[in-house]
């Protein structure tokens, strides 16, 4: 087991931007350190709490200033970027990073973002998140062959030339391979994103919303992968997941129920998926019970909070539960104000949770994957 980051990326409407972006920087130099694999960055468009359109940008920026964790967006909304675009900007950025990017595709599901673009709803975003997805496959194959490239599409027409001796391109492609490390994200129950994904041999990304939710998502990773002659792997899987870990149960409630961790959902999450519907989907079980969803309620029965002994006998019992997995992602909330505890928090992970997590289960202390080692 290894442990990443997700920056949603949440931070709170009154936080500048470049306040904003230094924390967020200064969180992955201390996960760097710490030898954290690897760091997502949300992408929207329409939401003052997840103020970060422009992912890769902020991928650009960090690659300057850590060593070895490895970076990607989570994910690129492909409906509101023109696929031969994308296409270009990935497999520059994976080559500058040699070796240390991924990338994640999403279909976009905020209706204020396909409200913005004017995409027509879900199902439209959905056929053109999987016609943008052929069409980036198909040209960076063919970028790497050589050969031409024509799509001629619902949503887009792709004509690309293979290459030339005279102006020296299509010359775009991944660092390694036809295609980029590719993963895809999925929050739903029974999400079909990550049924495809299982197909296509990407990477299934959860993240756990409900960890009610979490095995099924492995379970239709797994049937999409085995209908298409793949064999699953758990360790690709990632999971992310809210979690404050502190010397002791108490500090650790008083720092992520009363701090940073707490507004956010009190502030935002909890809200908004209120407004649309959608609160339900954080604990279906204990809503069944007719019990209120509140901050408080989830980080009692699903957040993993707590001392560093508490919060390993929780990432136990949710690997126990689900199966297994490959990489735990914690959430990352805009600490800012107070960033001691939070950096402690991190701290601890790594350096007393994660130990006891790997001794309980057995699991082995992988060493950290080259990225240059071919």
């Amino acid at each position: 087991m290894q442990l990443g980051l997700f920056f949603t990326t949440f931070h709170p409407p009154e936080r500048a931007v470049p306040a904003a972006l230094e924390w967020d920087l200064g969180v992955l130099r201390h996960a760097d350190a710490l030898g954290f694999a690897e760091a997502w960055f949300g992408e929207h468009y329409t939401l003052g709490w997840e103020p970060l359109s422009a992912p890769d940008l902020l991928i650009a920026m960090a690659l300057r200033e850590t060593r070895s964790i490895r970076l990607g967006p989570a994910a690129h909304l492909l409906p509101y970027h023109h696929p031969v675009n994308l296409a270009q900007r990935i497999a520059w950025l994976d080559q500058v990073a040699q070796g240390r990017y991924m990338v994640a595709f999403g279909a976009g599901s905020f209706a204020s973002d396909q409200q913005l673009f004017a995409t027509g709803g879900a199902a439209v975003n959905g056929a053109m998140a999987r016609e943008s997805q052929e069409i980036m496959l198909g040209l960076w194959r063919a970028w790497s062959r050589g050969e031409p490239f024509r799509f001629d599409g619902e949503h887009w027409t792709v004509d690309s030339p293979g290459f030339s001796e005279v102006f020296h391109g299509p010359h775009a492609r991944p660092f390694r391979g036809e295609r980029p490390e590719i993963a895809v994200v999925g929050a739903s129950p029974r999400s079909a994103s990550l049924r495809r994904a299982g197909a296509q041999g990407f990477v299934p990304m959860t993240v756990v919303h409900s960890r009610d939710y979490a095995a099924g998502h492995w379970e239709v990773y797994a049937e999409g992968a085995l209908e298409a002659g793949r064999t699953p792997d758990r360790d690709v899987w990632r999971l992310s997941h809210p979690l404050f870990v502190a010397d002791s149960d108490e500090a650790a409630w008083q720092h992520a129920v009363g701090g940073a961790m707490g507004r956010t959902y009190r502030d935002w999450i909890l809200p908004y998926a209120e407004a649309n519907g959608r609160l339900v989907h954080f604990a279906p079980a204990l809503a069944a019970e007719g019990a209120p969803i509140t901050t408080e309620l989830l980080a009692e029965r699903r957040w993993l909070l707590g001392s560093p002994q508490t919060v390993a006998d929780g990432i136990v019992s949710l690997y126990e539960a689900t199966g297994g997995f490959g990489t735990l992602l914690a959430s990352v909330y805009d600490y800012a104000d107070d960033p001691a505890p939070y950096l402690r928090s991190l701290d601890l992970l790594a350096t007393e949770v994660l130990p006891r997590v790997r001794d309980r289960l057995g699991l082995p202390a992988a060493a950290l994957p080259d990225p240059k080692a071919a």
